[in-house]
Protein backbone atom coordinates (compact mmCIF):
# COMPACT_ATOMS: atom_id res chain seq x y z
CA UNK A 1 0.00 0.00 0.00
CA UNK A 2 2.84 2.33 0.92
CA UNK A 3 4.63 1.24 -2.24
CA UNK A 4 1.50 2.03 -4.26
CA UNK A 5 1.14 5.46 -2.70
CA UNK A 6 4.80 6.31 -3.31
CA UNK A 7 4.38 5.32 -6.98
CA UNK A 8 1.40 7.60 -7.43
CA UNK A 9 3.30 10.48 -5.85
CA UNK A 10 6.18 10.02 -8.26
CA UNK A 11 3.81 10.05 -11.23
CA UNK A 12 2.18 13.28 -10.05
CA UNK A 13 5.57 14.89 -9.54
CA UNK A 14 6.65 13.93 -12.95
CA UNK A 15 3.42 15.33 -14.40
CA UNK A 16 3.79 18.59 -12.49
CA UNK A 17 7.44 18.93 -13.47
CA UNK A 18 6.56 18.25 -17.14
CA UNK A 19 3.79 20.81 -17.09
CA UNK A 20 6.01 23.37 -15.41
CA UNK A 21 8.77 22.73 -17.93
CA UNK A 22 6.30 23.08 -20.76
CA UNK A 23 5.02 26.37 -19.41
CA UNK A 24 8.54 27.69 -18.89
CA UNK A 25 9.46 26.70 -22.48
CA UNK A 26 6.32 28.33 -23.89
CA UNK A 27 6.98 31.50 -21.94
CA UNK A 28 10.56 31.58 -23.16
CA UNK A 29 9.44 30.97 -26.70
CA UNK A 30 6.84 33.76 -26.48
CA UNK A 31 9.42 36.10 -25.05
CA UNK A 32 11.88 35.35 -27.81
CA UNK A 33 9.26 35.78 -30.53
CA UNK A 34 8.11 39.06 -29.03
CA UNK A 35 11.63 40.40 -28.94
CA UNK A 36 12.40 39.24 -32.52
CA UNK A 37 9.11 40.61 -34.03
CA UNK A 38 9.59 43.99 -32.42
CA UNK A 39 13.00 44.38 -34.07
CA UNK A 40 11.67 43.37 -37.43
CA UNK A 41 8.77 45.80 -37.22
CA UNK A 42 11.18 48.59 -36.39
CA UNK A 43 13.28 47.74 -39.42
CA UNK A 44 10.20 47.56 -41.66
CA UNK A 45 9.05 50.92 -40.40
CA UNK A 46 12.35 52.47 -41.32
CA UNK A 47 12.28 50.92 -44.80
CA UNK A 48 8.72 52.08 -45.43
CA UNK A 49 9.63 55.60 -44.44
CA UNK A 50 12.57 55.52 -46.86
CA UNK A 51 10.36 54.12 -49.64
CA UNK A 52 7.79 56.83 -48.99
CA UNK A 53 10.47 59.52 -49.19
CA UNK A 54 11.77 58.03 -52.49
CA UNK A 55 8.23 57.84 -53.88
CA UNK A 56 7.60 61.45 -52.99
CA UNK A 57 10.81 62.45 -54.77
CA UNK A 58 9.89 60.42 -57.86
CA UNK A 59 6.33 61.74 -57.86
CA UNK A 60 7.61 65.28 -57.66
CA UNK A 61 10.04 64.61 -60.51
CA UNK A 62 7.27 62.95 -62.63
CA UNK A 63 4.93 65.87 -61.98
CA UNK A 64 7.60 68.32 -63.09
CA UNK A 65 8.26 66.27 -66.25
CA UNK A 66 4.50 66.06 -66.97
CA UNK A 67 4.20 69.83 -66.63
CA UNK A 68 7.08 70.28 -69.02
CA UNK A 69 5.58 67.78 -71.54
CA UNK A 70 2.14 69.41 -71.28
CA UNK A 71 3.63 72.83 -71.93
CA UNK A 72 5.56 71.42 -74.90
CA UNK A 73 2.43 69.69 -76.34
CA UNK A 74 0.36 72.83 -75.82
CA UNK A 75 2.98 74.87 -77.64
CA UNK A 76 3.13 72.40 -80.54
CA UNK A 77 -0.68 72.25 -80.83
CA UNK A 78 -0.82 76.02 -80.80
CA UNK A 79 1.81 76.16 -83.56
CA UNK A 80 -0.07 73.54 -85.63
CA UNK A 81 -3.36 75.38 -85.18
CA UNK A 82 -1.73 78.64 -86.27
CA UNK A 83 -0.27 76.90 -89.36
CA UNK A 84 -3.64 75.40 -90.27
CA UNK A 85 -5.38 78.74 -89.79
CA UNK A 86 -2.72 80.40 -91.98
CA UNK A 87 -3.18 77.70 -94.71
CA UNK A 88 -6.98 77.99 -94.56
CA UNK A 89 -6.70 81.75 -94.96
CA UNK A 90 -4.47 81.26 -98.02
CA UNK A 91 -6.90 78.76 -99.56
CA UNK A 92 -9.83 81.05 -98.82
CA UNK A 93 -7.99 83.92 -100.51
CA UNK A 94 -7.26 81.67 -103.54
CA UNK A 95 -10.91 80.59 -103.78
CA UNK A 96 -12.01 84.19 -103.46
CA UNK A 97 -9.64 85.13 -106.29
CA UNK A 98 -11.09 82.39 -108.49
CA UNK A 99 -14.63 83.42 -107.65
CA UNK A 100 -13.78 87.03 -108.46
CA UNK A 101 -12.27 85.95 -111.80
CA UNK A 102 -15.30 83.79 -112.63
CA UNK A 103 -17.63 86.61 -111.67
CA UNK A 104 -15.70 88.94 -113.97
CA UNK A 105 -15.95 86.37 -116.81
CA UNK A 106 -19.68 85.98 -116.24
CA UNK A 107 -20.12 89.73 -116.28
CA UNK A 108 -18.16 89.92 -119.54
CA UNK A 109 -20.25 87.12 -121.05
CA UNK A 110 -23.45 88.82 -119.94
CA UNK A 111 -22.29 92.03 -121.57
CA UNK A 112 -21.43 90.14 -124.79
CA UNK A 113 -24.81 88.39 -124.81
CA UNK A 114 -26.56 91.66 -124.20
CA UNK A 115 -24.67 93.19 -127.12
CA UNK A 116 -25.60 90.24 -129.36
CA UNK A 117 -29.21 90.48 -128.23
CA UNK A 118 -29.27 94.16 -129.14
CA UNK A 119 -27.70 93.36 -132.52
CA UNK A 120 -30.26 90.61 -133.15
CA UNK A 121 -33.08 92.95 -132.22
CA UNK A 122 -31.77 95.45 -134.73
CA UNK A 123 -31.48 92.77 -137.43
CA UNK A 124 -34.96 91.53 -136.59
CA UNK A 125 -36.33 95.03 -137.01
CA UNK A 126 -34.58 95.30 -140.39
CA UNK A 127 -35.95 91.90 -141.47
CA UNK A 128 -39.46 92.83 -140.40
CA UNK A 129 -39.26 96.00 -142.45
CA UNK A 130 -37.97 94.02 -145.46
CA UNK A 131 -40.73 91.40 -145.04
CA UNK A 132 -43.32 94.13 -144.95
CA UNK A 133 -41.81 95.68 -148.08
CA UNK A 134 -41.71 92.26 -149.82
CA UNK A 135 -45.31 91.57 -148.88
CA UNK A 136 -46.30 94.90 -150.33
CA UNK A 137 -44.32 94.25 -153.51
CA UNK A 138 -45.72 90.70 -153.76
CA UNK A 139 -49.24 92.03 -153.45
CA UNK A 140 -48.56 94.61 -156.14
CA UNK A 141 -46.98 91.89 -158.34
CA UNK A 142 -49.98 89.59 -157.86
CA UNK A 143 -52.28 92.43 -158.90
CA UNK A 144 -50.17 93.05 -162.00
CA UNK A 145 -50.11 89.29 -162.83
CA UNK A 146 -53.88 89.10 -162.44
CA UNK A 147 -54.23 92.04 -164.77
CA UNK A 148 -51.86 90.50 -167.32
CA UNK A 149 -53.67 87.15 -167.13
CA UNK A 150 -57.01 88.84 -167.62
CA UNK A 151 -55.60 90.67 -170.62
CA UNK A 152 -54.12 87.40 -172.00
CA UNK A 153 -57.41 85.57 -171.54
CA UNK A 154 -59.17 88.38 -173.39
CA UNK A 155 -56.64 88.30 -176.24
CA UNK A 156 -56.18 84.49 -176.56
CA UNK A 157 -59.71 83.44 -175.82
CA UNK A 158 -58.42 80.73 -173.39
CA UNK A 159 -58.71 80.47 -169.64
CA UNK A 160 -55.67 80.12 -167.40
CA UNK A 161 -56.43 76.44 -166.72
CA UNK A 162 -56.79 75.70 -170.45
CA UNK A 163 -53.52 77.46 -171.20
CA UNK A 164 -51.81 75.58 -168.33
CA UNK A 165 -53.07 72.23 -169.62
CA UNK A 166 -51.94 73.03 -173.17
CA UNK A 167 -48.47 74.03 -172.02
CA UNK A 168 -48.12 70.94 -169.81
CA UNK A 169 -49.23 68.73 -172.69
CA UNK A 170 -46.62 70.19 -175.01
CA UNK A 171 -43.91 69.99 -172.34
CA UNK A 172 -44.82 66.38 -171.52
CA UNK A 173 -44.67 65.39 -175.19
CA UNK A 174 -41.33 67.12 -175.60
CA UNK A 175 -39.95 65.63 -172.37
CA UNK A 176 -40.99 62.11 -173.37
CA UNK A 177 -38.95 62.42 -176.55
CA UNK A 178 -35.99 63.85 -174.63
CA UNK A 179 -36.26 61.19 -171.89
CA UNK A 180 -36.43 58.41 -174.47
CA UNK A 181 -33.39 59.85 -176.24
CA UNK A 182 -31.56 60.20 -172.92
CA UNK A 183 -32.38 56.60 -172.00
CA UNK A 184 -31.14 55.42 -175.40
CA UNK A 185 -27.87 57.35 -175.05
CA UNK A 186 -27.38 56.09 -171.47
CA UNK A 187 -28.06 52.50 -172.48
CA UNK A 188 -25.70 52.79 -175.45
CA UNK A 189 -22.98 54.18 -173.21
CA UNK A 190 -23.59 51.54 -170.54
CA UNK A 191 -23.61 48.79 -173.14
CA UNK A 192 -20.33 50.05 -174.60
CA UNK A 193 -18.58 49.73 -171.23
CA UNK A 194 -20.50 47.36 -168.97
CA UNK A 195 -21.20 44.72 -171.60
CA UNK A 196 -17.55 44.55 -172.63
CA UNK A 197 -16.39 44.25 -169.01
CA UNK A 198 -19.04 41.68 -168.17
CA UNK A 199 -18.19 39.68 -171.28
CA UNK A 200 -14.50 39.70 -170.36
CA UNK A 201 -15.27 38.67 -166.78
CA UNK A 202 -17.62 35.84 -167.74
CA UNK A 203 -15.29 34.67 -170.50
CA UNK A 204 -12.43 34.55 -168.03
CA UNK A 205 -14.56 32.56 -165.59
CA UNK A 206 -15.61 30.10 -168.30
CA UNK A 207 -12.04 29.71 -169.55
CA UNK A 208 -10.76 28.93 -166.06
CA UNK A 209 -13.39 26.28 -165.33
CA UNK A 210 -14.52 23.33 -167.42
CA UNK A 211 -16.94 20.66 -166.21
CA UNK A 212 -18.18 17.52 -167.94
CA UNK A 213 -21.95 17.18 -167.69
CA UNK A 214 -23.96 14.00 -168.11
CA UNK A 215 -27.71 14.31 -168.43
CA UNK A 216 -29.41 12.58 -165.49
CA UNK A 217 -32.55 10.47 -165.62
CA UNK A 218 -35.52 10.78 -163.34
CA UNK A 219 -36.18 7.03 -163.31
CA UNK A 220 -34.00 4.02 -162.54
CA UNK A 221 -33.99 0.90 -164.70
CA UNK A 222 -32.92 -2.45 -163.22
CA UNK A 223 -31.60 -5.06 -165.64
CA UNK A 224 -32.66 -8.67 -164.92
CA UNK A 225 -30.77 -11.80 -166.02
CA UNK A 226 -34.03 -13.48 -166.99
CA UNK A 227 -37.73 -12.65 -167.02
CA UNK A 228 -38.30 -15.36 -164.42
CA UNK A 229 -37.03 -12.99 -161.76
CA UNK A 230 -40.02 -10.71 -162.40
CA UNK A 231 -42.29 -13.34 -160.89
CA UNK A 232 -40.01 -13.82 -157.89
CA UNK A 233 -39.88 -10.05 -157.35
CA UNK A 234 -43.68 -9.87 -157.50
CA UNK A 235 -43.97 -12.88 -155.17
CA UNK A 236 -46.95 -15.01 -154.30
CA UNK A 237 -50.08 -12.87 -154.60
CA UNK A 238 -47.88 -9.79 -154.97
CA UNK A 239 -46.46 -10.10 -151.45
CA UNK A 240 -42.83 -9.29 -152.31
CA UNK A 241 -43.57 -6.29 -154.52
CA UNK A 242 -45.89 -4.82 -151.88
CA UNK A 243 -43.17 -5.15 -149.24
CA UNK A 244 -40.68 -3.58 -151.64
CA UNK A 245 -42.91 -0.60 -152.41
CA UNK A 246 -43.91 -0.06 -148.77
CA UNK A 247 -40.37 -0.41 -147.41
CA UNK A 248 -38.65 1.65 -150.11
CA UNK A 249 -41.43 4.18 -150.77
CA UNK A 250 -41.24 3.82 -154.57
CA UNK A 251 -43.35 2.53 -157.44
CA UNK A 252 -42.07 -0.57 -159.27
CA UNK A 253 -43.17 -0.80 -162.90
CA UNK A 254 -43.17 -4.40 -164.16
CA UNK A 255 -44.33 -4.35 -167.79
CA UNK A 256 -43.77 -6.31 -170.97
CA UNK A 257 -40.31 -4.89 -171.52
CA UNK A 258 -38.03 -7.95 -171.44
CA UNK A 259 -35.55 -8.36 -168.57
CA UNK A 260 -36.21 -4.87 -167.15
CA UNK A 261 -37.91 -3.44 -164.06
CA UNK A 262 -38.38 0.34 -163.73
CA UNK A 263 -38.20 2.21 -160.41
CA UNK A 264 -40.25 5.41 -160.38
CA UNK A 265 -40.17 7.93 -157.50
CA UNK A 266 -40.12 11.71 -157.14
CA UNK A 267 -37.64 11.37 -154.23
CA UNK A 268 -34.17 10.77 -155.73
CA UNK A 269 -32.75 9.37 -152.48
CA UNK A 270 -35.46 6.74 -152.16
CA UNK A 271 -35.07 5.94 -155.85
CA UNK A 272 -31.34 5.32 -155.41
CA UNK A 273 -31.94 3.16 -152.30
CA UNK A 274 -34.53 1.12 -154.22
CA UNK A 275 -32.17 0.70 -157.18
CA UNK A 276 -29.35 -0.61 -154.99
CA UNK A 277 -31.71 -2.86 -153.02
CA UNK A 278 -33.12 -4.49 -156.15
CA UNK A 279 -29.66 -4.98 -157.66
CA UNK A 280 -28.48 -6.79 -154.50
CA UNK A 281 -31.65 -8.92 -154.30
CA UNK A 282 -31.42 -9.87 -157.98
CA UNK A 283 -27.76 -10.79 -157.61
CA UNK A 284 -28.33 -12.69 -154.35
CA UNK A 285 -31.48 -14.47 -155.49
CA UNK A 286 -33.08 -14.55 -152.02
CA UNK A 287 -36.19 -12.41 -152.41
CA UNK A 288 -38.46 -12.55 -149.37
CA UNK A 289 -39.93 -9.94 -146.98
CA UNK A 290 -37.35 -10.39 -144.21
CA UNK A 291 -34.44 -10.25 -146.64
CA UNK A 292 -35.95 -7.22 -148.41
CA UNK A 293 -36.11 -5.20 -145.18
CA UNK A 294 -32.56 -6.21 -144.21
CA UNK A 295 -31.06 -5.23 -147.57
CA UNK A 296 -33.10 -1.99 -147.70
CA UNK A 297 -31.76 -0.91 -144.29
CA UNK A 298 -28.18 -1.63 -145.37
CA UNK A 299 -28.60 0.26 -148.65
CA UNK A 300 -30.11 3.24 -146.83
CA UNK A 301 -27.08 3.41 -144.53
CA UNK A 302 -24.77 3.13 -147.57
CA UNK A 303 -26.58 5.93 -149.42
CA UNK A 304 -26.46 8.19 -146.34
CA UNK A 305 -22.72 7.54 -146.07
CA UNK A 306 -22.27 8.22 -149.80
CA UNK A 307 -24.20 11.49 -149.43
CA UNK A 308 -21.87 12.67 -146.68
CA UNK A 309 -18.79 11.66 -148.69
CA UNK A 310 -20.13 13.46 -151.77
CA UNK A 311 -20.83 16.60 -149.73
CA UNK A 312 -17.40 16.48 -148.08
CA UNK A 313 -15.75 15.99 -151.47
CA UNK A 314 -17.58 19.05 -152.84
CA UNK A 315 -16.47 21.13 -149.85
CA UNK A 316 -12.87 19.96 -150.26
CA UNK A 317 -12.86 20.66 -154.00
CA UNK A 318 -13.77 24.28 -153.33
CA UNK A 319 -11.32 24.58 -150.43
CA UNK A 320 -13.94 25.50 -147.83
CA UNK A 321 -13.62 24.92 -144.08
CA UNK A 322 -15.77 24.79 -140.94
CA UNK A 323 -19.08 23.59 -142.33
CA UNK A 324 -21.66 21.77 -140.19
CA UNK A 325 -21.74 17.98 -140.72
CA UNK A 326 -25.52 17.92 -141.14
CA UNK A 327 -25.25 20.67 -143.75
CA UNK A 328 -22.57 18.65 -145.57
CA UNK A 329 -24.89 15.61 -145.56
CA UNK A 330 -27.72 17.71 -147.04
CA UNK A 331 -25.31 19.03 -149.67
CA UNK A 332 -24.38 15.45 -150.60
CA UNK A 333 -28.05 14.62 -151.23
CA UNK A 334 -27.92 16.95 -154.22
CA UNK A 335 -25.83 14.25 -155.92
CA UNK A 336 -29.08 12.38 -156.57
CA UNK A 337 -31.10 15.51 -157.47
CA UNK A 338 -31.47 16.79 -161.03
CA UNK A 339 -32.83 19.98 -162.58
CA UNK A 340 -33.76 19.79 -166.26
CA UNK A 341 -31.44 16.79 -166.50
CA UNK A 342 -28.48 18.60 -164.86
CA UNK A 343 -26.99 17.12 -161.68
CA UNK A 344 -27.62 19.71 -158.95
CA UNK A 345 -24.48 18.92 -156.92
CA UNK A 346 -22.20 19.32 -159.95
CA UNK A 347 -24.14 22.47 -160.87
CA UNK A 348 -23.60 23.84 -157.34
CA UNK A 349 -19.87 23.09 -157.49
CA UNK A 350 -19.69 24.79 -160.87
CA UNK A 351 -21.51 27.86 -159.54
CA UNK A 352 -19.13 27.93 -156.56
CA UNK A 353 -16.08 27.88 -158.85
CA UNK A 354 -17.49 30.60 -161.11
CA UNK A 355 -18.36 32.80 -158.11
CA UNK A 356 -14.85 32.41 -156.74
CA UNK A 357 -13.25 33.32 -160.07
CA UNK A 358 -15.42 36.41 -160.55
CA UNK A 359 -14.94 37.46 -156.92
CA UNK A 360 -11.16 37.28 -157.36
CA UNK A 361 -11.37 39.55 -160.41
CA UNK A 362 -13.48 42.05 -158.44
CA UNK A 363 -11.31 41.94 -155.32
CA UNK A 364 -13.96 40.29 -153.12
CA UNK A 365 -13.75 37.44 -150.59
CA UNK A 366 -13.25 34.31 -152.75
CA UNK A 367 -14.02 31.79 -150.00
CA UNK A 368 -17.27 33.55 -149.08
CA UNK A 369 -18.29 33.73 -152.75
CA UNK A 370 -17.53 30.02 -153.28
CA UNK A 371 -19.47 29.12 -150.14
CA UNK A 372 -22.50 31.12 -151.31
CA UNK A 373 -22.32 29.56 -154.78
CA UNK A 374 -22.00 26.02 -153.44
CA UNK A 375 -24.96 26.38 -151.06
CA UNK A 376 -27.27 28.40 -153.34
CA UNK A 377 -29.40 25.34 -154.24
CA UNK A 378 -29.22 23.58 -150.84
CA UNK A 379 -33.01 23.92 -150.56
CA UNK A 380 -33.41 21.38 -153.37
CA UNK A 381 -32.23 18.69 -150.94
CA UNK A 382 -35.54 19.01 -149.04
CA UNK A 383 -37.99 20.76 -151.41
CA UNK A 384 -39.62 17.43 -152.32
CA UNK A 385 -40.38 16.83 -148.61
CA UNK A 386 -41.31 20.35 -147.40
CA UNK A 387 -43.51 23.10 -148.78
CA UNK A 388 -41.97 26.29 -150.13
CA UNK A 389 -39.54 27.37 -152.83
CA UNK A 390 -36.07 25.90 -152.73
CA UNK A 391 -34.64 29.43 -152.29
CA UNK A 392 -36.60 30.14 -149.09
CA UNK A 393 -36.03 26.60 -147.78
CA UNK A 394 -32.31 26.90 -148.47
CA UNK A 395 -32.12 30.24 -146.63
CA UNK A 396 -33.85 28.67 -143.62
CA UNK A 397 -31.37 25.77 -143.64
CA UNK A 398 -28.36 28.10 -143.88
CA UNK A 399 -29.75 30.26 -141.08
CA UNK A 400 -30.30 27.15 -138.93
CA UNK A 401 -26.68 26.05 -139.27
CA UNK A 402 -25.23 29.52 -138.60
CA UNK A 403 -24.05 30.54 -142.06
CA UNK A 404 -22.95 34.10 -142.88
CA UNK A 405 -25.66 36.68 -143.63
CA UNK A 406 -24.16 37.20 -147.11
CA UNK A 407 -24.54 33.46 -147.83
CA UNK A 408 -28.14 33.46 -146.54
CA UNK A 409 -29.10 36.45 -148.70
CA UNK A 410 -27.36 34.95 -151.75
CA UNK A 411 -29.40 31.75 -151.36
CA UNK A 412 -32.70 33.57 -150.81
CA UNK A 413 -32.18 36.14 -153.59
CA UNK A 414 -30.74 34.02 -156.40
CA UNK A 415 -34.19 33.75 -158.05
CA UNK A 416 -35.28 37.30 -157.24
CA UNK A 417 -37.54 36.43 -154.29
CA UNK A 418 -35.85 39.10 -152.14
CA UNK A 419 -33.49 41.98 -153.03
CA UNK A 420 -29.74 41.36 -153.12
CA UNK A 421 -27.85 43.02 -150.28
CA UNK A 422 -24.28 42.32 -151.45
CA UNK A 423 -22.20 42.08 -154.60
CA UNK A 424 -21.63 38.37 -153.93
CA UNK A 425 -25.39 37.77 -154.18
CA UNK A 426 -25.32 39.27 -157.68
CA UNK A 427 -22.33 37.07 -158.56
CA UNK A 428 -24.30 33.98 -157.47
CA UNK A 429 -27.16 34.98 -159.78
CA UNK A 430 -24.74 35.49 -162.68
CA UNK A 431 -22.90 32.22 -162.04
CA UNK A 432 -26.17 30.29 -161.65
CA UNK A 433 -27.45 31.68 -164.95
CA UNK A 434 -24.12 31.01 -166.67
CA UNK A 435 -23.99 27.41 -165.45
CA UNK A 436 -27.60 26.69 -166.40
CA UNK A 437 -27.67 28.50 -169.74
CA UNK A 438 -24.53 27.21 -171.40
CA UNK A 439 -25.19 24.76 -174.25
CA UNK A 440 -25.70 21.17 -173.12
CA UNK A 441 -26.03 21.97 -169.43
CA UNK A 442 -29.78 21.47 -169.23
CA UNK A 443 -32.49 19.96 -171.33
CA UNK A 444 -36.02 21.30 -171.69
CA UNK A 445 -39.22 19.39 -172.40
CA UNK A 446 -41.20 20.20 -175.53
CA UNK A 447 -44.21 21.26 -173.49
CA UNK A 448 -42.17 23.70 -171.37
CA UNK A 449 -40.42 25.09 -174.44
CA UNK A 450 -43.69 25.68 -176.32
CA UNK A 451 -45.27 27.35 -173.29
CA UNK A 452 -42.29 29.68 -172.86
CA UNK A 453 -42.27 30.70 -176.54
CA UNK A 454 -46.02 31.40 -176.52
CA UNK A 455 -45.80 33.45 -173.31
CA UNK A 456 -42.93 35.49 -174.75
CA UNK A 457 -44.88 36.39 -177.91
CA UNK A 458 -48.03 37.19 -175.90
CA UNK A 459 -46.12 39.65 -173.70
CA UNK A 460 -44.80 41.48 -176.76
CA UNK A 461 -48.26 41.71 -178.37
CA UNK A 462 -49.75 43.36 -175.27
CA UNK A 463 -48.04 46.69 -176.05
CA UNK A 464 -49.90 49.34 -178.03
CA UNK A 465 -48.59 49.85 -181.56
CA UNK A 466 -47.22 46.29 -181.98
CA UNK A 467 -48.04 44.82 -185.37
CA UNK A 468 -46.48 41.37 -184.99
CA UNK A 469 -44.06 39.54 -182.69
CA UNK A 470 -41.88 36.47 -183.32
CA UNK A 471 -39.77 34.45 -180.88
CA UNK A 472 -36.60 33.24 -182.63
CA UNK A 473 -33.39 31.42 -181.72
CA UNK A 474 -35.17 28.95 -179.42
CA UNK A 475 -36.76 31.75 -177.42
CA UNK A 476 -33.56 33.68 -176.80
CA UNK A 477 -34.71 36.65 -178.91
CA UNK A 478 -38.08 38.33 -179.48
CA UNK A 479 -38.47 40.40 -182.65
CA UNK A 480 -41.30 42.93 -182.52
CA UNK A 481 -42.68 44.71 -185.59
CA UNK A 482 -44.31 48.06 -184.69
CA UNK A 483 -46.61 50.37 -186.66
CA UNK A 484 -44.48 53.40 -187.66
CA UNK A 485 -47.43 55.82 -187.55
CA UNK A 486 -48.08 54.97 -183.87
CA UNK A 487 -44.56 54.43 -182.55
CA UNK A 488 -41.71 56.90 -183.08
CA UNK A 489 -38.01 56.04 -182.91
CA UNK A 490 -37.72 57.43 -179.38
CA UNK A 491 -40.86 55.59 -178.28
CA UNK A 492 -39.45 52.36 -179.76
CA UNK A 493 -36.47 52.64 -177.40
CA UNK A 494 -38.79 53.19 -174.44
CA UNK A 495 -41.00 50.25 -175.53
CA UNK A 496 -37.98 47.94 -175.69
CA UNK A 497 -37.03 48.90 -172.14
CA UNK A 498 -40.57 48.38 -170.81
CA UNK A 499 -40.85 45.04 -172.63
CA UNK A 500 -37.55 43.89 -171.14
CA UNK A 501 -38.72 44.79 -167.62
CA UNK A 502 -42.02 42.94 -168.08
CA UNK A 503 -40.27 39.81 -169.36
CA UNK A 504 -37.90 39.87 -166.37
CA UNK A 505 -40.76 40.29 -163.89
CA UNK A 506 -43.22 37.74 -165.31
CA UNK A 507 -41.17 34.96 -166.91
CA UNK A 508 -38.73 32.29 -165.75
CA UNK A 509 -36.15 31.40 -168.39
CA UNK A 510 -32.54 30.24 -168.70
CA UNK A 511 -29.92 32.65 -169.96
CA UNK A 512 -30.92 35.96 -171.55
CA UNK A 513 -33.60 37.13 -173.99
CA UNK A 514 -32.83 39.82 -176.55
CA UNK A 515 -35.65 42.28 -177.32
CA UNK A 516 -35.51 43.76 -180.85
CA UNK A 517 -38.00 46.50 -181.86
CA UNK A 518 -38.20 46.88 -185.65
CA UNK A 519 -39.78 50.10 -187.02
CA UNK A 520 -39.91 50.33 -190.80
CA UNK A 521 -41.51 53.16 -192.74
CA UNK A 522 -42.09 52.68 -196.47
CA UNK A 523 -43.09 55.41 -198.92
CA UNK A 524 -44.35 54.02 -202.25
CA UNK A 525 -45.28 56.01 -205.33
CA UNK A 526 -46.12 54.77 -208.83
CA UNK A 527 -44.82 56.65 -211.81
CA UNK A 528 -47.13 56.63 -214.83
Amino acid sequence: MIFLQSGLLDWWWLLIVGIAALLIGAAFLFLMMHLFGKGKITSATKESKQILRDAEVKAERIAKNAQIDAKQATFEMKQQAQNEIRQMKQEAQLQQSKLDAREDAIDARDNALLAKENALDQKNDVLNRKIAENDKKSKELDEKIDGILAELEKVSGMSVKEAHDEIMKRVESKMQVEIAQFIKNAEDEANDTAEAKARDLLSLACDKYAQDVVTERSVAVIALPTDELKGRIIGREGRNIRVLEQTLGVDLVVDDTPEVITVSCFNPIRREIAKRTLEILVKDGRIQPGRIEEVAAKCKADVDNDCFKAGQDAVNRLGLVRMNRDLIALLGKLKYRTSFGQNVLEHSIEVGYLCGIMAAELGLDQNLARRAGLLHDIGKAVDYEQEGSHASLGASIARKYGENDVVINSIEAHHGDVPCTSVIAHLVIAADTLSAARPGARSETLETYTKRITQLEDIAKEFDGVQQAYAVQAGREIRVMVIPEKVSDAEAVKMAQQMREKIENTMTYPGTIKVSIIREYRAVETAK
